[in-house]
């Protein structure tokens, strides 16, 4: 049994997830609680969020973030790919900086933008 606490919600529910029992899931107030321990145990997610370098004497880092949820195990790498980049303005928030992270169609995208 592999207890957790929902993060979907404020309501943070104490769930167990039963692994011997096809994953089932108890402890949940919503559909939403279940469908977080089942995806949590057998294939956790994440957004990431950063920043990167950028040509601007005033404004040096540009937030970025992935545009959906990337595989947990693979967030270390994720950020070490930004390690290299350095973006040049004007830059737009939603712009592109690394595609399709890892084959997921998930890409690194700014959240601001820097117009200098």
């Amino acid at each position: 049994m592999i207890e957790l606490i929902c993060i979907t919600c404020p309501r943070g529910c104490h769930l167990k997830v039963d692994e011997n029992n096809n994953y089932e899931v108890t402890g949940n107030s919503c559909p939403r609680g279940a469908e977080y321990g089942y995806n949590e145990v057998t294939d956790p997610k994440r957004v990431v969020t950063s920043t990167v370098r950028t040509n601007s004497a005033l404004q040096p880092r540009c937030p970025v973030k992935t545009a959906g949820a990337i595989p947990k195990d693979k967030m270390f790498e994720a950020m070490e790919m930004l390690d290299s980049i350095v973006l040049k303005t004007p830059i737009a928030a939603g712009d592109v900086v690394i595609p399709d992270l890892f084959g997921t169609g998930i890409d690194f995208i700014t959240c601001k933008s820097i117009n200098e």
